[in-house]
């Protein structure tokens, strides 16, 4: 569960980027939010294998 907490937690941290990209037009944003979303990705995996892993003992 500690993982899903941290997902939530990037997720929350770039939302202020979101904003910034979205509706103020600023680009430096718009690369914190990529490499944030590189991010989630990188612990979406984590998170998948870890349950494939649990899974698959089970």
């Amino acid at each position: 569960m500690q993982k899903l907490q941290e997902l939530k937690d990037l997720l929350a941290s770039l939302e202020g980027d979101f904003d910034k990209f979205y509706n103020k037009g600023n680009s430096a944003a718009g690369t914190r939010i990529r490499k944030g979303m590189q991010d989630v990705k990188n612990l979406a995996q984590v998170i998948r294998t870890e349950v494939q892993d649990v899974k698959n003992k089970a």
